[in-house]
């Protein structure tokens, strides 16, 4: 896929590519397109990634300058998604900070919070983990029962959090919490940040289907941070943690559709070789699967053409995350199917093949990032107009 947004960016397009071509070599070219927003794979290799990435300025282009950024715009931020993807390089360690936190900082934090914050994002020197989902309240954020009291200068937290992403390795947490006792709901809500280096944090690795520990349970017991760790405003935190999941529903499926389409058409080459084209109702689901790459495509170069435009993304864009982690899960299981017997024979140590790693972790997509649940009803509620959910 090609994507050409003219000659104001066409220079910058070309510098990356020619950076990609000098750096993408070696150790980080056999690992070409490891790893994913649940796939811990290579760690350590992609942590190295990053560094690199970050010693290039390649990590934070749009952000701003005076805190480590480049300072771009939109269209540069665009192109160096496509292009990146397009290489196939690395899946970025510190996504986590980039692609939500450093976002939702620049957005709703202090100045404070950002210079002190932002810098070691881009430097790769702190690793954060999104401490959201709770046991009992994993798609329900509403239902955070994580409390945080205010003694002094500081916010004590207890409670726990789980399913954070790649936890194991996180230096901070961004974490909502229960700051009014007596609220209910969305009401009395604050998100804080929190570092893990303290004895009342405890963070287990959750391994998951693929065998992988990207996930983890946190247990926050008197856990201590500064009082000036809000992000936004005390009791609004519904209003900022929202503020995130719209972010990563906006920005993350931007990589993914290429990742996709790769998928796609590994899967067609699988079926040449097996010989299904010949079998016309696999033919059908083959050429279903290959349609629902390129309706992804289209959605997401709509969903950029109204951003460049400076317009506010339409309803595609909501039910973009919906549809795709929906077929994403339908390519993996079609792509096992033609993969017979041999999709079902794992290596030495649970050793899993790119095909079958990505349709386990494809199992999690209609879940992390708010379920499909959630997204119904966010489409049903707030675009054709339906009653709303009824609450017990």
């Amino acid at each position: 896929m090609e994507l050409d947004f003219g000659p104001a960016v066409r220079d910058f397009r070309d510098e990356l590519r020619d950076w990609l071509a000098a750096h993408l070599v070696g150790e980080f070219a056999e690992h070409r397109g490891v790893g994913g927003p649940t796939d811990g794979a290579a760690w350590e290799v992609r942590l190295a990634w990053d560094c690199e990435l970050s010693a290039g300025r390649w990590l934070g282009v749009g952000w701003p300058q005076e805190y480590g950024g480049r300072g771009l715009g939109l269209l540069e931020e665009i192109v160096f998604e496509y292009e990146y993807a397009r290489a196939n390089a690395p899946y970025r360690a510190t996504v986590n900070a980039l692609d939500l936190l450093g976002p939702m900082l620049l957005q709703m934090g202090s100045e404070a919070q950002k210079k002190r914050f932002l810098p070691p994002i881009l430097a790769v020197g702190e690793l954060w983990g999104q401490g959201f989902s709770e046991p009992g309240a994993g798609s329900d954020l509403a239902s955070v029962r994580t409390r945080a009291e205010r003694e002094g200068e500081e916010w004590v937290v207890s409670g726990q959090k789980v399913w954070t992403s790649f936890g194991v390795h996180a230096d901070w947490l961004y974490v909502l919490t229960r700051t009014d006792p007596q609220s209910v709901r969305h009401k009395g809500l604050t998100l804080l940040l929190l570092p893990t280096d303290q004895p009342g944090v405890e963070i287990r690795p959750i391994r998951n289907l693929a065998g992988q520990d990207e996930f983890a349970e946190v247990f926050l017991s008197d856990a201590r941070t500064g009082a000036d760790m809000v992000v936004g405003e005390v009791g609004q935190g519904w209003r900022t943690a929202m503020a995130t999941l719209g972010i990563e529903r906006g920005t993350t499926l931007l990589p993914q559709q290429l990742t996709f389409e790769r998928e796609a058409e590994s899967l067609i080459d699988l079926a040449r070789e097996r010989g299904a084209l010949d079998d016309p109702m696999l033919r059908r689901r083959i050429v279903d699967a290959w349609i629902s790459v390129r309706i992804m495509r289209t959605t997401n170069l709509r969903t950029l053409a109204e951003l460049t435009t400076g317009r506010t993304p339409g309803a595609q864009a909501t039910t973009a995350k919906l549809y795709a982690s929906t077929r994403h899960q339908q390519l993996g299981y079609l792509a096992m199917e033609l993969a017979g017997p041999a999709g079902q024979i794992v290596g030495e140590n649970y050793g899993l093949d790119t095909r079958q790693r990505s349709f386990l972790l494809s199992l999690a997509e209609t879940i992390y990032g708010g379920s499909s649940e959630i997204q119904r009803n966010i489409i049903g509620e707030q675009f054709l107009g339906l009653p709303k959910e009824p609450r017990p």
